[in-house]
């Protein structure tokens, strides 16, 4: 099969939107694997597979891993499908409103395309909605053993999980040291999101992240929003909160009750076809 594509980054953050329309038969886990790898595909850190019709709200997605697995939810990846629907005249400057496995958000669309908000719903740290295993509780200031070191961590979800960890020093390579050790620790039934964070200042942060099924990433708008809400919870910034990631950074607004404003950058990057003979 022929596929159209269109490829985006938000902060290097990269993906792909597949449109249904545009599909002649079935999107496999085969197909998204080779679309994602950067040698034998495409490249990028996952596929956005909409818009779907649903009456629940203006257009729904389906977000995808490069390991094929599917995700709840993604903050630059619908900062990127919201570019795509606005690029493609399905939205224009008004708010709308998309719907994904980890809920519903609204999102629109400025500065000619070149930034998006989105409202991500709110944040829990309920160890039953996250999931993190053990009884139910709040996850703050809990203890791991990984490589025979102790971590504090603390837990969120905001449709998909993540788990912060402070630290006074941030570099790439303990995010891909550590971060796929504890991305599949058992106490996290589902896999978990993994940010390293040092708190510059009560208005500022920086992380390292580390991807469930998509590995280390340069930027993510939902671990922006999981990392800014735990420097809140601990008291350690105020409501107003920019993320700092290899990327660049993201503006994150969190209200009383722990619902999160994301404000972020996105480029387009190319379009086009891509050939049958890739899937052979």
């Amino acid at each position: 099969m022929t596929i159209k594509f269109f490829k985006y980054h938000a902060l290097g953050n990269d993906y792909i939107v597949l449109d249904p329309e545009d599909l002649a038969g079935e999107l496999t886990q085969e197909h998204i694997r080779k679309i994602c790898h950067r040698n034998y595909g495409i490249g990028s850190d996952g596929i956005l597979y909409g818009p779907i019709e649903t009456d629940e709200a203006d257009f729904k997605l389906r977000i995808f891993n490069p390991d094929g697995s599917e995700a709840e939810k993604s903050g630059n990846g619908l900062r990127i499908f919201s570019r795509y629907l606005w690029d493609s005249k399905l939205v224009g400057l008004d708010e709308f409103s998309i719907l994904t496995a980890g809920g519903k958000v609204k999102a629109q669309v400025c500065e000619n395309g070149r930034k998006v908000t989105i409202e991500m719903g709110r944040v829990s740290f309920n160890s039953t909605k996250i999931p993190v295993a053990g009884p139910p509780r709040e996850v703050i200031k809990e203890k791991m053993k990984i490589d025979g070191q102790i971590l504090e961590f603390s837990a969120a979800t905001i449709g998909n999980p993540h788990c912060v960890i402070l630290q006074e020093e941030l570099s790439e390579a303990l995010a891909r040291k550590l971060g796929p050790k504890i991305e599949i620790d058992p106490r996290f039934p589902n896999r978990t999101n993994v940010q390293f964070m040092k708190v510059i200042d009560r208005a500022n942060i920086r992380i390292e992240i580390w991807e469930r099924g998509a590995g280390y990433t340069l930027a993510s708008g939902s671990s922006s929003s999981g990392a800014a809400a735990v420097a809140k919870r601990l008291g350690l910034c105020d409501s107003k909160i920019n993320v700092h990631m290899p990327g660049g950074q993201i503006e994150i607004s969190i209200s009383d009750d722990f619902s999160i404003t994301m404000i972020g950058a996105v480029t387009k990057v190319a379009d086009g076809i891509m050939a049958e003979e890739m899937f052979t």
